[in-house]
Protein backbone atom coordinates (compact mmCIF):
# COMPACT_ATOMS: atom_id res chain seq x y z
CA UNK A 1 0.00 0.00 0.00
CA UNK A 2 1.13 3.27 -1.06
CA UNK A 3 0.96 7.00 0.19
CA UNK A 4 -2.10 9.14 -0.38
CA UNK A 5 -1.31 12.80 -1.46
CA UNK A 6 -3.85 15.27 -3.21
CA UNK A 7 -1.80 16.93 -6.51
CA UNK A 8 -2.60 20.88 -6.63
CA UNK A 9 -3.58 22.00 -9.99
CA UNK A 10 -3.54 26.50 -10.58
CA UNK A 11 -6.22 25.44 -13.04
CA UNK A 12 -9.41 24.44 -11.89
CA UNK A 13 -10.95 21.03 -13.86
CA UNK A 14 -15.03 20.42 -13.71
CA UNK A 15 -15.93 17.70 -11.68
CA UNK A 16 -11.95 17.26 -11.40
CA UNK A 17 -11.68 15.30 -14.32
CA UNK A 18 -8.47 14.30 -15.09
CA UNK A 19 -7.00 14.99 -11.51
CA UNK A 20 -4.73 12.75 -10.34
CA UNK A 21 -5.90 12.45 -6.55
CA UNK A 22 -3.88 9.87 -4.66
CA UNK A 23 -1.40 6.91 -5.87
CA UNK A 24 -2.67 3.59 -5.70
CA UNK A 25 -2.15 -0.45 -6.26
CA UNK A 26 -5.71 -1.31 -6.60
CA UNK A 27 -7.23 -1.02 -10.00
CA UNK A 28 -5.90 0.55 -13.19
CA UNK A 29 -8.17 1.66 -15.70
CA UNK A 30 -6.37 1.86 -19.11
CA UNK A 31 -9.04 3.91 -21.20
CA UNK A 32 -6.96 4.31 -24.42
CA UNK A 33 -6.38 0.43 -25.03
CA UNK A 34 -9.09 -0.74 -22.80
CA UNK A 35 -7.80 -2.53 -20.05
CA UNK A 36 -9.25 -2.85 -16.26
CA UNK A 37 -6.78 -4.48 -13.68
CA UNK A 38 -7.18 -5.12 -10.37
CA UNK A 39 -3.87 -5.61 -8.51
CA UNK A 40 -2.00 -6.58 -11.66
CA UNK A 41 -4.33 -8.84 -12.71
CA UNK A 42 -6.63 -8.33 -15.59
CA UNK A 43 -10.46 -8.48 -14.27
CA UNK A 44 -11.69 -10.27 -17.32
CA UNK A 45 -9.02 -13.37 -16.19
CA UNK A 46 -10.67 -13.12 -12.95
CA UNK A 47 -14.05 -12.96 -13.71
CA UNK A 48 -13.35 -16.17 -16.51
CA UNK A 49 -11.15 -17.97 -13.74
CA UNK A 50 -11.85 -16.89 -10.03
CA UNK A 51 -14.82 -15.68 -7.93
CA UNK A 52 -15.90 -12.84 -6.11
CA UNK A 53 -14.50 -14.15 -2.98
CA UNK A 54 -10.95 -14.76 -4.35
CA UNK A 55 -11.05 -11.30 -5.91
CA UNK A 56 -12.47 -9.80 -2.61
CA UNK A 57 -9.23 -11.28 -0.94
CA UNK A 58 -7.18 -10.19 -3.62
CA UNK A 59 -8.07 -6.70 -3.58
CA UNK A 60 -7.77 -6.55 0.49
CA UNK A 61 -4.78 -8.26 1.05
CA UNK A 62 -3.38 -7.70 -2.61
CA UNK A 63 -2.25 -10.83 -3.57
CA UNK A 64 -3.99 -14.35 -4.15
CA UNK A 65 -4.36 -16.63 -1.98
CA UNK A 66 -3.03 -19.91 -1.52
CA UNK A 67 -5.29 -22.90 -1.03
CA UNK A 68 -4.88 -23.22 3.07
CA UNK A 69 -5.10 -19.56 3.12
CA UNK A 70 -8.03 -19.14 1.10
CA UNK A 71 -10.13 -21.92 2.89
CA UNK A 72 -9.31 -20.32 6.09
CA UNK A 73 -9.88 -16.85 4.98
CA UNK A 74 -14.03 -18.50 3.95
CA UNK A 75 -14.68 -19.83 6.43
CA UNK A 76 -14.49 -16.55 8.57
CA UNK A 77 -15.80 -14.70 5.55
CA UNK A 78 -18.72 -16.67 4.69
CA UNK A 79 -19.09 -19.37 7.11
CA UNK A 80 -22.18 -18.20 9.55
CA UNK A 81 -22.38 -14.78 8.72
CA UNK A 82 -26.32 -13.24 9.43
CA UNK A 83 -27.82 -9.96 9.87
CA UNK A 84 -27.52 -8.87 12.97
CA UNK A 85 -31.49 -9.02 14.29
CA UNK A 86 -31.22 -5.40 15.64
CA UNK A 87 -31.10 -4.38 12.26
CA UNK A 88 -33.51 -6.44 10.59
CA UNK A 89 -36.19 -4.91 12.84
CA UNK A 90 -34.56 -1.64 12.02
CA UNK A 91 -35.64 -2.71 8.47
CA UNK A 92 -39.31 -3.65 9.56
CA UNK A 93 -39.52 0.14 11.01
CA UNK A 94 -39.31 2.14 7.62
CA UNK A 95 -42.15 3.24 5.70
CA UNK A 96 -43.01 1.26 2.46
CA UNK A 97 -42.41 4.28 0.29
CA UNK A 98 -38.59 4.07 1.11
CA UNK A 99 -36.63 3.29 -1.71
CA UNK A 100 -34.33 0.34 -1.51
CA UNK A 101 -31.28 2.61 -1.17
CA UNK A 102 -32.25 4.90 1.06
CA UNK A 103 -32.86 1.61 3.03
CA UNK A 104 -29.18 0.50 2.91
CA UNK A 105 -27.72 4.22 3.63
CA UNK A 106 -29.32 4.39 6.81
CA UNK A 107 -28.95 -0.12 7.44
CA UNK A 108 -25.74 -0.02 6.51
CA UNK A 109 -24.82 2.92 8.69
CA UNK A 110 -26.80 0.78 11.74
CA UNK A 111 -24.52 -1.92 11.11
CA UNK A 112 -21.30 -0.67 12.93
CA UNK A 113 -23.20 -0.64 16.17
CA UNK A 114 -23.88 -3.96 16.72
CA UNK A 115 -20.21 -5.43 15.22
CA UNK A 116 -17.99 -6.82 17.69
CA UNK A 117 -15.18 -5.06 16.61
CA UNK A 118 -16.93 -1.86 17.05
CA UNK A 119 -13.92 0.70 18.56
CA UNK A 120 -11.01 -1.46 17.26
CA UNK A 121 -9.14 0.23 14.46
CA UNK A 122 -6.77 -2.43 13.68
CA UNK A 123 -6.03 -3.29 10.51
CA UNK A 124 -7.40 -7.35 11.38
CA UNK A 125 -10.66 -6.01 13.07
CA UNK A 126 -10.80 -3.11 10.20
CA UNK A 127 -10.20 -6.46 7.62
CA UNK A 128 -12.88 -8.43 9.77
CA UNK A 129 -15.99 -5.48 8.78
CA UNK A 130 -14.70 -5.28 5.42
CA UNK A 131 -15.80 -8.93 5.33
CA UNK A 132 -18.63 -8.66 7.76
CA UNK A 133 -19.69 -5.55 5.10
CA UNK A 134 -19.59 -7.35 2.09
CA UNK A 135 -21.16 -10.48 3.56
CA UNK A 136 -24.69 -8.67 5.12
CA UNK A 137 -25.23 -5.81 2.86
CA UNK A 138 -26.75 -8.19 -0.02
CA UNK A 139 -28.53 -9.88 2.77
CA UNK A 140 -29.95 -6.27 4.35
CA UNK A 141 -30.93 -5.39 0.52
CA UNK A 142 -32.55 -9.28 0.07
CA UNK A 143 -34.40 -8.50 3.40
CA UNK A 144 -35.79 -4.93 2.76
CA UNK A 145 -37.24 -6.10 -0.33
CA UNK A 146 -38.99 -9.44 0.85
CA UNK A 147 -40.44 -7.16 3.90
CA UNK A 148 -42.07 -4.70 1.00
CA UNK A 149 -43.66 -7.89 -0.75
CA UNK A 150 -45.37 -9.14 3.00
CA UNK A 151 -42.59 -11.64 2.98
CA UNK A 152 -39.95 -12.74 5.72
CA UNK A 153 -36.64 -12.29 5.15
CA UNK A 154 -34.07 -15.75 4.80
CA UNK A 155 -31.45 -16.69 6.77
CA UNK A 156 -28.52 -17.04 4.35
CA UNK A 157 -27.11 -20.73 4.00
CA UNK A 158 -24.04 -20.99 6.10
CA UNK A 159 -20.64 -21.73 3.77
CA UNK A 160 -22.58 -20.73 0.78
CA UNK A 161 -21.07 -17.94 -1.36
CA UNK A 162 -22.19 -14.17 -1.81
CA UNK A 163 -23.73 -14.45 -5.16
CA UNK A 164 -25.60 -17.97 -4.14
CA UNK A 165 -27.09 -16.33 -1.01
CA UNK A 166 -27.95 -13.24 -2.43
CA UNK A 167 -30.30 -14.56 -4.94
CA UNK A 168 -31.26 -17.25 -2.12
CA UNK A 169 -32.39 -14.70 0.00
CA UNK A 170 -34.06 -12.49 -2.24
CA UNK A 171 -35.65 -15.21 -4.28
CA UNK A 172 -36.59 -18.03 -1.46
CA UNK A 173 -34.83 -21.19 -3.57
CA UNK A 174 -31.49 -22.54 -4.03
CA UNK A 175 -30.46 -20.07 -7.87
CA UNK A 176 -29.60 -22.19 -10.77
CA UNK A 177 -25.87 -22.67 -10.99
CA UNK A 178 -26.05 -21.00 -14.46
CA UNK A 179 -27.72 -17.93 -13.25
CA UNK A 180 -25.67 -18.03 -9.63
CA UNK A 181 -22.27 -17.88 -12.05
CA UNK A 182 -23.32 -14.83 -14.00
CA UNK A 183 -24.32 -13.25 -11.14
CA UNK A 184 -20.98 -14.01 -9.46
CA UNK A 185 -19.27 -12.85 -12.73
CA UNK A 186 -20.73 -9.60 -12.70
CA UNK A 187 -20.10 -8.87 -9.02
CA UNK A 188 -16.63 -9.29 -9.68
CA UNK A 189 -16.68 -6.81 -12.95
CA UNK A 190 -17.75 -4.26 -10.73
CA UNK A 191 -16.04 -5.07 -7.82
CA UNK A 192 -13.71 -2.01 -8.33
CA UNK A 193 -13.09 1.09 -10.69
CA UNK A 194 -10.60 3.75 -9.85
CA UNK A 195 -11.45 6.51 -8.24
CA UNK A 196 -15.49 7.00 -9.21
CA UNK A 197 -17.10 9.71 -7.54
CA UNK A 198 -18.79 6.42 -4.74
CA UNK A 199 -14.90 5.54 -3.85
CA UNK A 200 -13.83 8.98 -4.11
CA UNK A 201 -16.56 9.64 -0.99
CA UNK A 202 -15.45 6.76 0.59
CA UNK A 203 -11.65 7.59 0.51
CA UNK A 204 -12.30 11.21 1.44
CA UNK A 205 -14.33 10.08 4.74
CA UNK A 206 -11.63 7.83 5.82
CA UNK A 207 -9.18 10.47 5.59
CA UNK A 208 -10.78 11.93 8.48
CA UNK A 209 -10.07 8.79 10.14
CA UNK A 210 -13.59 8.21 10.74
CA UNK A 211 -14.64 4.44 11.23
CA UNK A 212 -15.34 2.35 8.01
CA UNK A 213 -18.82 2.24 8.22
CA UNK A 214 -19.25 5.79 8.13
CA UNK A 215 -16.95 6.15 5.09
CA UNK A 216 -19.09 3.19 3.52
CA UNK A 217 -22.25 5.27 4.17
CA UNK A 218 -20.42 8.11 2.54
CA UNK A 219 -20.13 6.23 -0.43
CA UNK A 220 -23.42 4.63 -0.36
CA UNK A 221 -24.78 8.43 -0.77
CA UNK A 222 -22.89 8.89 -3.71
CA UNK A 223 -24.24 5.60 -5.18
CA UNK A 224 -27.40 6.99 -4.71
CA UNK A 225 -27.70 10.07 -7.36
CA UNK A 226 -28.60 9.17 -10.55
CA UNK A 227 -25.14 10.87 -11.99
CA UNK A 228 -23.13 7.89 -10.75
CA UNK A 229 -25.69 5.35 -10.13
CA UNK A 230 -28.47 3.98 -11.53
CA UNK A 231 -27.95 3.41 -15.65
CA UNK A 232 -28.54 0.06 -15.95
CA UNK A 233 -32.01 1.17 -14.64
CA UNK A 234 -32.09 3.51 -16.96
CA UNK A 235 -31.41 1.23 -20.10
CA UNK A 236 -33.93 -1.15 -18.94
CA UNK A 237 -36.75 1.59 -18.91
CA UNK A 238 -35.38 2.29 -22.25
CA UNK A 239 -35.61 -1.27 -23.24
CA UNK A 240 -39.40 -1.79 -22.23
CA UNK A 241 -40.05 1.40 -24.32
CA UNK A 242 -38.92 0.19 -27.31
CA UNK A 243 -40.92 -3.17 -27.06
CA UNK A 244 -39.83 -4.96 -29.76
CA UNK A 245 -36.14 -5.12 -31.83
CA UNK A 246 -38.11 -3.30 -34.93
CA UNK A 247 -38.83 -0.58 -33.18
CA UNK A 248 -35.06 0.02 -31.61
CA UNK A 249 -34.03 1.60 -35.07
CA UNK A 250 -36.33 4.53 -34.97
CA UNK A 251 -36.76 5.29 -31.60
CA UNK A 252 -33.19 5.51 -30.75
CA UNK A 253 -32.46 7.87 -34.12
CA UNK A 254 -35.83 9.76 -32.70
CA UNK A 255 -33.55 10.17 -29.69
CA UNK A 256 -30.68 10.93 -31.02
CA UNK A 257 -31.72 14.04 -33.34
CA UNK A 258 -33.14 15.38 -30.24
CA UNK A 259 -29.77 15.03 -28.69
CA UNK A 260 -31.52 13.07 -25.69
CA UNK A 261 -28.42 10.60 -24.30
CA UNK A 262 -28.54 7.00 -24.49
CA UNK A 263 -27.70 5.33 -21.64
CA UNK A 264 -25.42 2.24 -21.30
CA UNK A 265 -23.24 4.83 -24.02
CA UNK A 266 -20.08 6.71 -22.80
CA UNK A 267 -17.32 6.92 -19.99
CA UNK A 268 -15.20 9.65 -18.65
CA UNK A 269 -11.98 7.36 -18.54
CA UNK A 270 -12.30 5.23 -21.61
CA UNK A 271 -12.07 5.84 -24.72
CA UNK A 272 -13.28 2.72 -26.78
CA UNK A 273 -15.31 0.21 -25.13
CA UNK A 274 -15.27 -0.85 -21.71
CA UNK A 275 -13.39 -4.10 -21.07
CA UNK A 276 -16.40 -5.14 -19.32
CA UNK A 277 -18.77 -5.02 -21.98
CA UNK A 278 -17.70 -8.09 -23.69
CA UNK A 279 -17.86 -10.79 -21.12
CA UNK A 280 -21.21 -9.70 -20.11
CA UNK A 281 -22.70 -9.12 -23.28
CA UNK A 282 -21.65 -12.94 -23.94
CA UNK A 283 -23.13 -13.51 -20.23
CA UNK A 284 -26.57 -11.85 -21.16
CA UNK A 285 -26.84 -14.05 -24.34
CA UNK A 286 -26.04 -17.01 -22.45
CA UNK A 287 -28.16 -16.15 -19.49
CA UNK A 288 -31.35 -14.83 -21.58
CA UNK A 289 -31.47 -17.68 -23.92
CA UNK A 290 -31.44 -19.64 -21.02
CA UNK A 291 -34.74 -18.33 -19.41
CA UNK A 292 -36.27 -17.99 -22.94
CA UNK A 293 -36.43 -14.27 -22.19
CA UNK A 294 -34.70 -13.07 -25.47
CA UNK A 295 -36.48 -10.03 -26.76
CA UNK A 296 -34.28 -7.82 -24.16
CA UNK A 297 -30.83 -8.91 -25.56
CA UNK A 298 -32.22 -8.96 -28.78
CA UNK A 299 -33.09 -4.90 -28.40
CA UNK A 300 -30.09 -4.32 -26.68
CA UNK A 301 -28.52 -5.76 -29.45
CA UNK A 302 -30.14 -3.34 -31.49
CA UNK A 303 -29.69 -0.41 -29.66
CA UNK A 304 -26.10 -0.69 -29.64
CA UNK A 305 -25.74 -1.45 -32.97
CA UNK A 306 -27.72 2.32 -34.03
CA UNK A 307 -25.66 3.98 -31.27
CA UNK A 308 -22.12 2.88 -32.37
CA UNK A 309 -23.07 3.36 -36.68
CA UNK A 310 -24.27 7.08 -35.81
CA UNK A 311 -22.17 8.37 -33.15
CA UNK A 312 -19.03 6.01 -32.38
CA UNK A 313 -20.28 6.67 -28.85
CA UNK A 314 -18.69 2.92 -27.23
CA UNK A 315 -21.20 1.19 -24.46
CA UNK A 316 -20.45 0.73 -20.75
CA UNK A 317 -20.78 -1.48 -18.17
CA UNK A 318 -24.31 -0.71 -17.38
CA UNK A 319 -25.46 -1.89 -21.65
CA UNK A 320 -26.24 -5.83 -20.49
CA UNK A 321 -26.08 -5.71 -17.55
CA UNK A 322 -29.55 -4.65 -17.79
CA UNK A 323 -31.00 -7.56 -19.45
CA UNK A 324 -28.62 -9.78 -17.60
CA UNK A 325 -30.50 -8.80 -14.24
CA UNK A 326 -33.43 -8.59 -15.65
CA UNK A 327 -33.41 -12.16 -17.18
CA UNK A 328 -32.35 -13.25 -13.34
CA UNK A 329 -35.84 -12.27 -12.37
CA UNK A 330 -34.42 -9.05 -10.54
CA UNK A 331 -36.17 -6.14 -9.91
CA UNK A 332 -35.49 -2.51 -11.69
CA UNK A 333 -35.03 -0.84 -8.31
CA UNK A 334 -32.22 -3.30 -7.00
CA UNK A 335 -29.95 -2.61 -9.89
CA UNK A 336 -28.16 0.48 -8.00
CA UNK A 337 -27.92 -1.87 -4.80
CA UNK A 338 -26.56 -5.14 -6.56
CA UNK A 339 -23.77 -2.15 -8.02
CA UNK A 340 -23.15 -1.74 -3.64
CA UNK A 341 -23.05 -5.56 -3.39
CA UNK A 342 -19.92 -5.79 -5.82
CA UNK A 343 -18.57 -2.42 -4.96
CA UNK A 344 -18.52 -2.82 -0.93
CA UNK A 345 -15.14 -4.64 -1.78
CA UNK A 346 -13.56 -1.84 -3.78
CA UNK A 347 -14.58 0.95 -1.21
CA UNK A 348 -12.89 -1.17 1.76
CA UNK A 349 -9.97 -1.86 -0.12
CA UNK A 350 -9.51 1.60 -0.65
CA UNK A 351 -10.41 2.82 2.74
CA UNK A 352 -7.78 0.48 3.65
CA UNK A 353 -5.29 1.93 1.31
CA UNK A 354 -5.92 5.36 2.51
CA UNK A 355 -5.29 4.35 6.36
CA UNK A 356 -2.74 2.77 5.12
CA UNK A 357 -0.81 6.05 4.79
CA UNK A 358 -3.24 8.76 5.47
CA UNK A 359 -3.54 12.09 5.15
CA UNK A 360 -6.62 14.57 4.93
CA UNK A 361 -7.91 15.29 2.02
CA UNK A 362 -8.59 19.09 1.61
CA UNK A 363 -8.61 20.37 -2.08
CA UNK A 364 -8.67 24.14 -2.74
CA UNK A 365 -11.13 25.88 -4.56
CA UNK A 366 -11.02 28.44 -7.49
CA UNK A 367 -12.61 31.74 -6.15
CA UNK A 368 -14.83 33.11 -8.71
CA UNK A 369 -17.06 35.49 -6.72
CA UNK A 370 -17.14 39.47 -5.69
CA UNK A 371 -14.20 40.91 -4.06
CA UNK A 372 -13.98 43.67 -1.85
CA UNK A 373 -17.62 44.56 -1.30
CA UNK A 374 -18.62 47.23 0.97
CA UNK A 375 -21.13 46.19 3.82
CA UNK A 376 -24.24 48.92 3.47
CA UNK A 377 -26.44 49.52 6.70
CA UNK A 378 -29.80 47.84 6.21
CA UNK A 379 -31.86 50.90 6.47
CA UNK A 380 -29.23 52.32 3.33
CA UNK A 381 -30.22 49.60 0.97
CA UNK A 382 -32.20 50.45 -1.88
Amino acid sequence: MTKSCLTASKQSEAGLADIVACDSEICLIDGIDGRLLYRGYDALELAGNSTFEETAYLLWYGCLPRPTEFKAFLSGFIGSMALPVETVMILRMFPKVATPMEVIRTAVSSLGHWDPDSGNTGLDACLRKAQRLTFRIPLLIAAHQRLRQGLEPIKPEPGRGIAYNFLYTLQGKAPDPIIERAFDVALILHADHELNASTFAARVTAATMSDIYSSVTSAIGALKGPLHGGANMEVMQLIEEIGTPDKAERIILGKLANKMKIPGFGHRVYRCEDPRVHMLRDYADQVTSYTGNTVQFEITREIERVVRRETMVFPNVDLYTASLYNAMGLPQELFTPIFAISRTVGWTSHILEQWANNRLIRPRAEYTGHNNLNYILMEERS
